[in-house]
């Protein structure tokens, strides 16, 4: 028999998200492949009173089988995945690709598997980060001072963001909304889409292009699971992977280009990258990026980022 048994996909955005979008292409991928039992589909367990590390602890225990996840909530286990939360390291989408699917992202994929229970089936595109917020424009580290924004679970996020002057705390993707509303933040960073998909912008109308980051998000299923599918079905699995990533790639930069725009509609005032002072952002976030490089494996950094060596 060569169907892949029954699988469980999840993720934690809602139906109007991209990512939700290519989970039910490779939903509909797989159930063109031909499944044994059935194929279970939850967009955002979010909804369900679910954090998103919940979900990444029921893949990787294989409780759900598919899933994706910023890279960035794995990077305090997986050591190699901080290559890609140097902040200001990259400047073009073809760049990050070239790099993440040649070499680096083979060093990346060895590296998340050695260490956890995942196994990486691909590399999504989780944009550019920006910063929003509800207090002034942003085009200096010094407009950053005294304001507190709220990043995903991540310690060198925080570090970079606190270099800046902000002071950054951490929420689950679930509460997101929730500290925004209630001014426990006044800041927050993140693709632009999310400004949308959650509205964010009704309450930051000051948005900066600061591309900080670019975010990438791991595709990732249970080891335990993928080890059991004969090498056929593991095929089937990753070729309907290569068919939702190349969308999703092309989706997520379509909708970078087209998100800005509908931001402007709202009233949303953005700062554009040319009126941002960039080097005084990178001098600022220098020695967190001196001590995000000393602990990396020379070879990835010559992999993802050669100009840094």
């Amino acid at each position: 028999m060569t169907a892949i048994p029954t699988v469980k996909l999840a993720g934690y955005q809602g139906a109007n998200s991209i990512l939700t979008a290519e989970l039910k292409i490779l939903h509909a991928q797989l159930q063109t492949s031909g499944v044994d039992g059935s194929i279970d589909f939850l967009a955002d367990v979010t909804a369900h009173n679910e954090k998103a590390t919940q979900l990444f602890a029921s893949v990787e225990n294989n409780q759900s089988q598919i899933a994706y996840m910023a890279s960035s909530y794995l990077s305090a286990r997986v050591k190699e995945l901080s290559v890609l939360d140097i902040a200001f390291s990259v400047e073009d989408r073809i760049t990050v690709w070239s790099r993440i699917d040649g070499q680096a992202g083979e060093m990346i994929k060895q590296a998340v598997e050695s260490q956890s229970g995942f196994k990486v089936l691909g590399f999504w595109d989780n944009g550019f980060r920006h910063i929003s917020n509800s207090v002034r424009a942003i085009h200096h580290p010094d407009d950053c001072k005294g304001i507190v924004i709220r990043s995903l679970d991540s310690a060198d996020y925080r570090a970079a963001l606190n270099a800046l002057g902000f002071n950054a705390v951490t929420t689950d993707v679930k509460d997101l909304v929730r500290v925004i509303e209630s001014g426990e933040v006044q800041a927050q960073e993140n693709p632009l889409t999310n400004l949308l998909n959650f509205d964010i912008w009704k309450h930051h109308p000051h948005v900066s292009l600061t591309h900080h980051y670019f975010g990438v998000l791991l595709l990732v299923c249970s080891q335990q699971w993928y080890s059991q599918l004969t090498p056929t079905q593991q095929q089937i699995l990753e070729s309907a992977v290569k068919i939702a990533t190349k969308k999703q790639r092309q989706w997520a930069a379509e909708q970078d280009e087209s998100a800005i725009k509908e931001l402007v509609t709202h009233g949303v005032a953005i700062v554009e990258i040319n009126h941002i002072d960039k080097a005084a952002m990178k001098r600022a976030t220098h020695d967190v990026t001196q001590q995000l490089l000393k602990k990396l494996p020379p070879t990835l950094i010559n992999a993802y980022l050669p100009d840094r060596l």
